[in-house]
């Protein structure tokens, strides 16, 4: 099983001006991210707009960035549904298409009826029908819905559950799932304002749509950790949560795309009914974006 470890970027979908997929200028965005230290790539994450796709538009996209993902790199296939049925025929499809593993968020339309037991029952369900490991997606800003460290702690005795990308936010859980989950389990943090807290508290890296714009910024923040230069990372943490707010709860995707308009990399717009912003907040967003670079050079 490929490792999952450092810093992740899960990819915006890429749309022309009509709203359809523009599969080519995403595949110039990962040529462009090819050079970067980056672990891997996320396809089909929030950041990616998944819910706005079709079954076939997901087909499409998780195709052809496997086509241009270097080897190397790991490839996570964003392919949690809401039934049982089509997760597991997404995550089938994703397989053959070459992700490395499955990233599969808790199903919520059904909120109250979707207790422990049922969530249970529903990934393992799909670990045992998934050809490659499942990592499980906790967003409940998104979903409504939170996923227990406890809860956790159980699933990731599932053989074929490899690790979680906690977004929640909640770092005393997220200490608490590495705590509790087994050793061979990875914990990533989906919180760029909480990367450096997350790697004391266990996480081995990350899954950061703040990633997408600042690579080196938050490569540079994990390797001060693993080095054990706390001052360093510390230093990079304060100057990356401001570009991170930004591209996240401030902005979110349409901000991101934006940013990456402005920076050398197609963003485009995202689907409706999501916006694009405005020319005031594409300003803000570009001085936001020059002062974290400022710091983000290795050995500075």
């Amino acid at each position: 099983m490929r490792e999952l470890n450092g810093i992740i970027a899960p990819i915006p979908t890429s749309f022309d001006e009509r709203e359809d997929l523009a599969l080519d200028r995403m595949a110039e965005n990962i040529e462009r991210w090819r050079p970067s230290r980056l672990s891997g790539f996320a396809v089909l994450g929030s950041t990616g707009e998944f819910v706005y796709l079709t079954h076939e538009e997901k087909e499409r996209v998780l195709s052809r960035a496997r086509e241009v993902i270097p080897p190397d790199r790991v490839m996570l296939a964003g392919t949690g549904c809401e039934s049982t049925r089509e997760t597991i025929a997404l995550t089938r499809f994703a397989a053959s298409a070459g992700a490395d593993f499955a990233m599969v968020i808790t199903p919520a339309y059904y909120k109250g009826a979707m207790k422990p037991e049922v969530l249970r029952t529903h990934y393992f369900e799909v670990a045992e029908n998934s050809p490659i490991p499942v990592v499980l997606y906790n967003i409940p800003g998104f979903t409504g819905l939170n996923l227990s460290a406890e809860l956790v702690a159980e699933l990731a005795a599932h053989s074929n559950i490899a690790g979680i990308k906690d977004s929640s936010g909640d770092l005393q859980q997220l200490q608490e799932i590495c705590r509790t989950a087994p050793d061979d389990f990875t914990v990533l943090t989906g919180a760029g304002s909480l990367l450096l807290a997350s790697l004391v508290a266990g996480a081995r890296g990350a899954i950061l749509a703040v990633a997408n714009v600042v690579q080196d910024l938050c490569v540079d923040l994990v390797e001060a950790f693993q080095r054990g230069d706390l001052a360093r990372a510390r230093t990079l943490q304060h100057h990356l949560s401001p570009i991170n707010k930004a591209v996240t709860s401030d902005y979110g995707v349409a901000g991101l795309k934006s940013l990456l308009d402005q920076i050398g990399f197609y963003g485009g717009p995202p689907r409706r009914p999501l916006r694009g912003v405005s020319a005031e907040v594409r300003e803000k967003l570009r001085e936001i974006h020059d002062r974290a670079s400022r710091v983000a050079v290795r050995g500075s």
